[in-house]
């Protein structure tokens, strides 16, 4: 959504939305940059701060209340926008109508990853490694899938109307595939229900099989406080949280610093790629590190994430002065480094949300997962605030 946004954005502020995309970036650029960088200095950061402002909003005030609301209306909802965001950039006919259609793909993908994360507490934990695989072989999907199409000749308004199909899978695998616990709440929750734990003999049903690790779930459950959790209760799952969001966050930080303020300005001039074609290249190696490292749970668990924030800010500090000194001699190396930003960016998330379900208590879980979900946001979003002055820094050199 977002590469297509980008690509439509561009050809509307060329005057010319009916040629294909990278005859509207050519023209554009010839005629309104020339930035030995050849690079946007509006587009990028305009679509990112609409995909993440609303998606940040959410994950940091739902959390207190969408307990109320069933798992079966989030999710029905989630798809609604999902088409909807879809439907408005493929037919949009102005800046403001591409910009509103991101907007509401922020607010679908931002409640559904609360509401996923948290549905995670009903099933076993090792959900979460089918959760992290999923999560991102769906980026490198959309990524090849929209370059794809477009590099078969279909305009991006074609290519949007073609992934309307996503929205339907997604309503298709959730109430038909899935199959929930006897007690998940689907479509009721009374006005008085809050987070819970979950009924410990549901949980059994899904556990295959270690008596050891039941009888500890056992024992926490009848040890632990039960009824809903008061407001002072979330402040301190909260607070016990920041030793995960923050190095989730920083690590963000660092890869949509990288994504969105530094991506486009690694050009090389005079090989055997295009612009076009290195941005899709770094998008797509990008998407697969993230699968790999999504999907590594079943081999290694990594509990030490500062040293992931660690690394993923050295690399972006090295990027920032490769940007500026252009010392680099061929796009081979930038390609790695984004495949193994892609792989630390990964590994922050799927095991930052293993090890909260691990250590949180039974009853605490399912708040806990959907509230630590705004760490990545908010690493993003203040990436994009600083991002945009310094891509706007470099495109106007």
């Amino acid at each position: 959504m977002l590469s297509a946004a980008h690509d439509i954005l561009k050809q509307q502020e060329s005057g010319n939305a009916t040629v294909p995309a990278t005859a509207a970036v050519s023209a554009h650029l010839q005629a309104k940059n020339s930035s030995i960088y050849d690079c946007n200095p509006v587009t990028t950061g305009a679509v990112l701060l609409a995909d993440i402002l609303p998606t940040l909003v959410i994950k940091m005030f739902a959390p207190f209340v969408i307990h109320k609301v069933p798992y079966g209306a989030r999710v029905l909802f989630c798809a609604i926008t999902a088409a909807a965001s879809l439907l408005l950039v493929s037919f949009s006919s102005a800046v403001w109508m591409s910009i509103l259609g991101v907007v509401f793909t922020s607010i679908s993908a931002g409640l559904g990853e609360l509401s996923f994360l948290s549905l995670t507490v009903f099933f076993r934990r090792d959900v979460l490694g089918g959760w992290g695989s999923g999560t991102g072989g769906a980026g490198l999907a959309g990524a090849i899938l929209y370059s794809g199409l477009v590099q078969v000749g279909l305009s991006p308004q074609i290519a949007l109307r073609i992934m309307l199909v996503i929205p339907v899978l997604m309503l298709v695998s959730y109430f038909i595939l899935l199959v929930p616990p006897p007690s998940f709440p689907q479509w009721s929750r009374s006005s008085d229900r809050d987070y819970v734990a979950v009924r410990s003999e549901d949980r059994r049903r899904l556990l295959d099989g270690s008596e050891e690790e039941q009888e500890q779930e056992r024992s926490a459950f009848e040890d632990g406080t039960t009824g809903p959790l008061s407001l002072k209760e979330k402040c301190q799952i909260i607070k016990s949280l920041l030793k995960f969001v923050i190095p989730l966050g920083l690590v963000y930080f660092a890869e949509y610093f990288i994504n969105q303020g530094l991506m486009e300005l690694l050009f090389f001039h005079n090989i055997f790629l295009s612009h076009a074609a290195q941005y899709r290249w770094y998008q797509t190696l990008y998407q697969a590190g993230v699968l790999i490292s999504r999907s590594s749970l079943c081999c290694f668990k990594i509990r030490r994430l500062w040293v992931l924030s660690l690394l993923q800010v050295l690399n972006a500090v090295f990027l920032l002065f490769s940007v500026g000194y252009r010392f680099l001699p061929n796009v081979w190396i930038v390609f790695a480094i984004i495949l193994f930003e892609g792989l630390l960016g990964g590994a922050a998330y799927v095991n930052t949300f293993y090890f909260i379900s691990e250590e949180m208590k039974e009853r605490d879980r399912e708040f806990a997962m959907a509230a630590a979900s705004v760490g990545d946001s908010l690493g993003i979003a203040v990436a994009g605030f600083v991002s945009f002055p310094v891509h706007n820094h470099f495109c106007s050199l």
